[in-house]
């Protein structure tokens, strides 16, 4: 944690000297690792029980993501990177698990940046997250970061390769789910990731929020954790259309097959949908 704490002191120190939207910005080439190591269960029974998984099994389906963020925060707070860290917008996320990763296996990780993209609201860049076990892929996912900036791209658009549903209102409801206003705070202390779009009001505004904002992997784990049967889901994807404003009341809907799912807040508002598919 000392690693990833000194990460977010420099993207802190470091974020008013970039400048998204430059047209001749890249992204660092190659990738940061990490070696091999076993999971903390400690950790992972703490993330767990705030997004709602099981307590035995498989790792959650989200979880390598969440090992993999101090490797994720030190490139994106590296010199290289091109964009400032504070206030970061994640954007969409695909998942695909290769196989069931059981918590007594030791995971290598490895993290890279992809590309970016114009965006209507700013500059997207992509990144990839690898996890191994002796060497093989057991676990891979992609992620959008926006950078919200001006831009006169008002037709640019996320590289959104998430196939989704195109009527999440649609869709029935299943749960409801009232969220506190510090669960950003809380899902933070567990995951590590302490942007201050979701701590505190006051933080929040400083990046235009009128409140803090839940994480998008909190709601996309709670919603996979409602789905269940991780050992059965070959991947998973979603887009997070608009922000949770905390403290919020919202609706978990999904299809009859539980296949394609969405979270809805008052008024309808999506703030996301997603799909997974499963082993035939």
């Amino acid at each position: 944690m000392a690693s990833l704490s000194a990460s977010l002191v420099r993207g802190a120190l470091t974020s008013p000297f970039k400048r998204a939207g430059r047209p001749d910005a890249t992204v660092p080439p190659g990738r940061l690792t990490r070696p091999a190591a076993p999971v903390a269960p400690g950790p992972l029974a703490a993330y767990g029980r705030i997004c709602g998984f099981a307590e035995s099994g498989p790792l959650p389906l989200t979880y390598p993501h969440v090992l993999a963020f101090p490797l994720t925060m030190r490139l994106m707070t590296g010199r290289a990177f091109p964009l400032p860290v504070l206030g970061l917008v994640h954007t969409w996320i695909e998942i695909t698990p290769h196989r069931a990763v059981q918590p007594a296996e030791p995971l290598e990780l490895a993290v890279s940046a992809q590309g970016l993209t114009s965006h209507r609201r700013g500059t997207e860049v992509t990144m990839a997250t690898e996890a191994r076990v002796d060497g093989e892929l057991v676990w891979e996912s992609r992620s959008g970061y926006l950078s919200r900036h001006a831009t006169t791209d008002a037709a640019g658009t996320p590289p959104r390769t998430a196939s989704v549903p195109d009527a999440p209102g649609d869709l029935p409801a299943v749960a409801e789910w009232r969220l506190p206003g510090d669960l950003g705070r809380r899902y933070g202390a567990v995951s590590g990731d302490r942007n201050p779009i979701h701590l505190h009001p006051l933080t929040a505004r400083l990046f235009g929020f009128p409140r803090a904002i839940a994480h998008g992997m909190w709601t996309v784990a709670r919603c996979l954790a409602e789905i269940g049967d991780a050992a059965e889901i070959r991947s998973a994807r979603a887009e997070f259309r608009a922000p949770v404003l905390l403290p919020a009341t919202v609706t978990y809907a999904a299809d009859t097959t539980g296949n394609a799912f969405a979270l809805r807040g008052s008024e309808e508002r999506v703030h996301l949908v997603g799909a997974v598919t499963r082993a035939s």
